[in-house]
């Protein structure tokens, strides 16, 4: 049984542009780094950063993201410290709570968020999306 996401790997074209965004721009811990790779962290993220070649040149053209937890009093902040970087912004936030999508430099889509799962669920119960069913614990698989 799987009991959550061990780590999380991003191929990159330029390791040292990329080790300098997720470390300065989002606040990620560093913890190794080698000639073709960096381990950091985000919160419990365990977050691996490797170079390679075939690295994509474009965001893809679907929704995929990873979006990151920011605490609601320091959304504006990091908001600001992204947007002025220059970063591309993907996509307006049309969810409850505050979100920023933006591109990294190897134009992976991410976002950061301050709303919880329960907090999602709580307000897509008062504004349900089309044919939407919500479940109790007892709905899961063995």
């Amino acid at each position: 049984m799987i009991t959550g996401i061990n780590h999380l790997t991003l191929a990159v074209h330029d390791l040292n542009e990329s080790t300098a965004f997720y470390r300065d721009m989002l606040g990620c811990k560093i913890h190794a780094a080698w000639d073709k790779g960096a381990y950091l962290s985000a919160g419990r993220l365990w977050l691996c950063l490797t170079l390679d070649p075939k690295t994509r040149t474009s965001p893809l053209p679907e929704y995929t993201h990873i979006a990151f937890n920011v605490r609601s009093e320091d959304f504006q902040t990091l908001s600001n410290k992204i947007t002025d970087s220059g970063a591309h912004i993907w996509k307006n936030n049309t969810s409850e709570g505050n979100s920023l999508y933006f591109l990294d430099p190897n134009g992976h889509k991410l976002e950061i968020h301050t709303t919880t799962l329960e907090e999602r669920i709580a307000s897509c119960k008062q504004a349900p999306y089309s044919d939407m069913l919500f479940f109790d614990e007892s709905h899961t698989s063995n």
